[in-house]
């Protein structure tokens, strides 16, 4: 199973592990406080892709065609059959940082991942 939760919310069980999946480390926040089993900034958006999409909601229907290209590229290939991995076992937690919860990296990387796993959205 596969979840979301913006890196400000409360840790919880429900939880099951929880990926950091943003390319900076949240602003504010202590490694120890984060209880994330890993952060994958690998498999977060480019700089280039996050400063060019810069959260405008008229850019997201390309973030995410951009995003999802540069998930298929090879070199993330490991890195996402462990989290498909992981998320065949128990719950994975994708963890942002991003205010708005809709529109976010987590968000396309989840429907990415669940799409791999063939699922429908949990």
């Amino acid at each position: 199973m596969l979840r979301v939760k913006r890196i400000s919310e409360k840790p919880s069980p429900a939880d099951g592990e929880r990926f950091l999946v943003d390319r900076l480390w949240p602003r504010g926040l202590k490694k120890e406080d984060a209880h994330l089993q890993a952060w994958l900034k690998d498999l977060a958006p480019s700089t280039e892709l996050r400063r060019w999409f810069s959260h405008d909601p008229q850019r997201w229907e390309e973030f995410q065609h951009r995003y999802i290209a540069e998930l298929e590229d090879p070199e993330k290939a490991s890195q996402i059959k462990a989290l498909l991995e992981r998320a065949r076992q128990g719950t994975a937690t994708l963890v942002f940082a991003a205010r708005d919860t809709e529109k976010n990296n987590a968000v396309v990387l989840k429907q990415y991942l669940e799409q791999r796993l063939g699922s429908s959205p949990r």
